[in-house]
């Protein structure tokens, strides 16, 4: 892939495996020793953290590759709703103090609080996840997630029987509005009559959205109830409920993110009404900041994975797609190319 480059409160280390709630939030670690020298990684996840069945799994993939193909060592730290700014900062800080290299924030939340700890550890590499950061130790992971929203909106407007199609998005923020404008976008190019219908489960800076699989059942089943066939949530961990009401009535569709949902086991039983995934490779940009780190050559600026690159993609678990896909990749071939502009915003 291309590549484009452009806090002390330290948390106590827990048994290995062992899962706590701290000061720093929920915690699990896996040591593998403390022998000068040893690649020691550590992953502050965002709300829902490992087991979201979606982004921060993503990363934590990434995560689970280093340990399997370098022996790292590792300790991961998973924000909590209604936390402060500070808190964020602590979690990022206790990893760096704790020798950690790199320490990788997930999710655009942690933007203000790795601008400020990075300062404060020149010598530790720092990657941020969904945002871009200007200090100098910092690898910024970006994804042109409208791009594989688009196509999603293709896939939507084709399965659908009349047209109906929804988005629910976790929070209303640019990020998860990148996600609604792409797939709206690819909707209308394909079907100019169809009815996308947009909603968010929160707003501004209440990120519970991200982690209320209620809301986002109740959501799903709004939109269901008004006749909508094709439900796309790009809402973390409330992305599980909505594929459930979607699997409550048959003849409808959803749509995952971040992660191939069908092949996730906490969604198995509701894989057949998983038409697809629109998926970030957040585990490739995790990896790859790591083995840079690992290699003495650790990555700075921002590192952008498009569709041309296969930054973001669609799944075909379940060949749900296999009828349509010669017009998917048709779509894709002119998102490379630059025949069709995709919208960030609505």
């Amino acid at each position: 892939m291309r590549r484009v480059s452009k806090i002390t409160a330290a948390c106590a280390l827990t048994a290995a495996l062992a899962v706590t709630a701290t000061a720093c939030g929920q915690s699990s670690t896996e040591a593998g020793g403390s022998d000068e020298g040893k690649l020691k990684v550590g992953m502050a996840y965002d709300v829902g953290g490992r087991g979201d069945n979606s982004f921060n799994d993503s990363a934590a993939r990434g995560l689970d590759k280093a340990k399997g193909e370098y022996k790292a060592e590792t300790k991961e730290l998973t924000a909590k709703s209604g936390e402060t700014p500070a808190d964020r900062e602590q979690r990022l800080a206790s990893l760096a103090e704790g020798g950690y290299n790199p320490v990788v924030g997930v999710g655009f939340a942690y933007k203000d609080a790795i601008d400020k700890v990075s300062a404060k550890y020149p010598k530790t590499t720092f990657g941020l996840i969904d945002s871009a950061s200007e200090q100098k130790n910092v690898a910024s992971i970006v994804f042109t997630e409208e791009q594989g929203s688009y196509l999603a909106g293709v896939a939507a407007a084709l399965k659908s029987k009349d047209g109906k199609v929804g988005f629910i998005g976790g929070v209303d923020l640019p990020l998860i509005k990148k996600f609604a404008a792409g797939f709206r976008k690819g909707a209308l190019d394909t079907n100019p009559k169809a009815d996308v219908t947009v909603q968010y489960l929160s707003t501004g800076t209440d990120l519970s959205g991200f982690g209320a699989p209620d809301k986002g059942r109740a959501a799903a089943k709004g939109m269901l109830d008004k006749g909508v066939d094709v439900i796309f949530a790009a809402a973390g961990g409330s992305g599980a409920g909505a594929i459930e009401a979607v699997a409550a009535k048959p003849g409808t569709w959803a749509i995952g993110v971040d992660s191939d949902q069908a092949k996730d086991p906490a969604l198995a039983k509701y894989s057949n009404s998983i038409m697809t995934s629109v998926v970030k490779n957040v585990d490739s940009g995790v990896f790859d900041l790591i083995t840079s780190v690992k290699d003495g050559k650790p990555k700075t600026g921002t590192n952008s994975y498009s569709l041309a690159e296969d930054g973001v993609s669609l799944t075909t678990t379940g060949d749900h797609l296999k009828d349509i896909q010669a017009k998917l990749d048709e779509a894709k071939k002119k998102i490379v190319d630059g025949s069709i502009k995709v919208p960030t915003t609505l």
